[in-house]
């Protein structure tokens, strides 16, 4: 039912906190790993289990949370899964070694997950029809600025104080968050008495999504399919998610409702949802490594340049809510959005050695305004078709392929990188012979003046063929991630002729939705 006057204000801020601290958790430990290693004694390898287990449990979660809502009462159940991830929280910060810390961050995912897609629910329904998009335009808000903030913070916590703190700052907002919901979020009228649970369906479903999630986050670390466990989860989670699919579409009680998807707009915008993940997080992850690799910034300086960006989102987020309310079609916002991220990625394409800050301003704003033109007018596209119960269960479907979208993006592009930087490689290698003339002049220049400096003559070799090595490795870098951004750039261009799957509708863009 939709709240008028300020119990509608407080209701967003409470729903935008959770799904904030939630998003903000996706990304916030990266840069605290390596303290993380030391103090638990843990290897890289075995430390990125602190990431693959949040982001897996996020996963397996969200699909669930509509029959969850549904069950147990929407108020309540955002209620306990806030407690669940503050008590996590305080667990993960206090953990003694590695695998307590995976553990508590895997009950940290499953209340995180249950957070996000019913954050967006409460809001459609706090909102009146014919707000539709500013709704979806405010939760965009901890959706878009969440991952982006969190290296930030993550970075500024860890330098000032230690990892464990990463964790013990979600105990108040928690805490003000539960609090919030038990006295202002009315409960759901879709409640329902359970006469039988899916349980062949959520067996399928984890173990189905959680092979995938795995698989991708942990594939090309392991160099793909030349592992054992990675080509047997590969088919665990083809055989799993076909069973799940069919299971759920011929039940009379799924756990995760798939006949939603008869609705064109969901169906479409639920693809189009899982490209704008790959975009969102496939970005993030390759200009962080890009200026820190190869510019020499470090993640506190990465996260300010990142800041302005994620400021422009924020701002765009109500600016498109609203145009979307005076009938602007949707899908001109979201040609916009494609066209203001290949922009972004073709002016970052022809970055140097030697940009400078300055140099990412624009790009980055370019790439915040895009992704104001493209989750508004997504999501209230996506949702605008669904009624009651459905419209839980399209969220959880939306924000569950915006995630494995984000894990696909991230997944490919590292391995894109990976092979593209042994090509570049070999190519910069058959120009760089000790025989060219250039080349052994460079040595000879480097070797002389390592000389003046003290060094011996072999100590002075040996210094110069290194300084060469890291010269080309850093071109070798430059050259594969400015194709890494092309390739991103060209594939949201590619995205725009199919834009025309969307089923226009009469009237405003942003169409009623019932809550009854």
């Amino acid at each position: 039912m939709a709240q008028q006057g300020a119990n509608k204000w407080i209701i967003t801020i409470t729903v935008i906190l959770a799904s904030m601290i939630e998003l903000i958790d996706t990304s916030i430990v990266n840069v605290a790993l390596p303290q993380m290693m030391g103090n638990l004694g843990a290897t890289l390898d075995q430390i990125a289990w602190v990431v693959t287990g949040y982001v897996v449990a996020n996963v397996i979660v969200i699909p669930m949370t509509g029959w969850f809502a549904s069950v147990f009462g929407r108020r309540n159940y955002f209620t306990g899964s806030l407690i669940l991830f503050t008590v996590a929280s305080f667990f993960c910060g206090h953990a003694t070694g590695l695998w307590e810390l995976v553990i508590f961050r895997f009950i940290q995912g499953a209340g995180g997950g249950a957070m996000l897609s019913t954050s967006q629910a409460i809001l459609v329904e706090t909102f009146p029809p014919e707000e539709m998009g500013m709704a979806n335009a405010l939760f965009g808000l901890g959706v878009v600025v969440g991952p982006t903030v969190g290296p930030t913070l993550g970075g500024w916590i860890t330098d000032s104080y230690s990892w464990r703190w990463i964790f013990y700052v979600n105990l108040p907002i928690g805490i003000v968050a539960a609090l919030m919901a038990m006295a202002f979020i009315p409960e759901s009228r879709e409640t329902r008495k359970v006469t039988r649970v899916d349980w062949t369906g959520i067996a399928l479903l984890v173990a189905g999504i959680g092979s995938l999630q795995i698989v991708l986050e942990r594939g090309e670390s392991e160099d793909w399919f030349a592992t054992n466990y990675i080509t047997a989860l590969t088919a665990a989670a083809v055989l799993c998610l076909a069973a799940f699919i069919w299971r759920e579409l011929t039940t009379k009680h799924p756990i995760v409702d798939l006949r939603v998807l008869k609705d064109r707009s969901l169906a479409v915008g639920t693809f189009f949802t899982f490209i704008m993940g790959f975009g969102l997080y496939a970005s993030v992850f390759i200009f962080p490594v890009f200026a820190q690799n190869l510019l020499g910034f470090t993640a506190m300086q990465t996260g300010l340049i990142l800041l302005p960006g994620s400021l422009a989102t924020a701002v765009m987020m109500p600016v498109v809510g609203r145009l979307l309310q005076k009938g602007v079609p949707p899908q001109l916002l979201n040609a916009l959005g494609f066209i203001s991220f290949f922009f972004f990625t073709w002016l970052l394409s022809h970055s140097t050695l030697a940009s400078d800050r300055q140099d990412f301003f624009w790009p980055l704003i370019l790439r915040g305004v895009g992704l104001g033109f493209l989750f508004v007018p997504l999501t209230t596209m996506a949702l605008s078709g669904l009624r009651g119960k459905d419209i839980p269960q399209g969220a959880g479907l939306t924000n569950m392929m915006r995630q494995l979208g984000g894990s696909f993006g991230v997944a490919l592009v590292a391995t894109f990188i990976q092979y593209r930087s042994w090509t570049h490689r070999a190519n910069l290698l058959s120009h760089t012979s000790i025989y060219d003339p250039a080349v052994r002049e460079r040595l000879s220049a480097i070797t002389q003046g390592l000389m003046s400096r003290g060094s011996s003559l072999f100590q002075a070799q040996q210094q110069a063929y290194a300084a060469l090595e890291g010269a080309v490795m850093k071109q070798t870098f430059l050259l594969t991630y400015m194709d890494a951004f092309r390739v991103v750039g060209v594939f949201f261009l590619c995205c725009i002729p199919m834009l025309l799957l969307f089923k226009r509708r009469s009237g405003r863009a942003a169409a009623p939705v019932s809550m009854h």
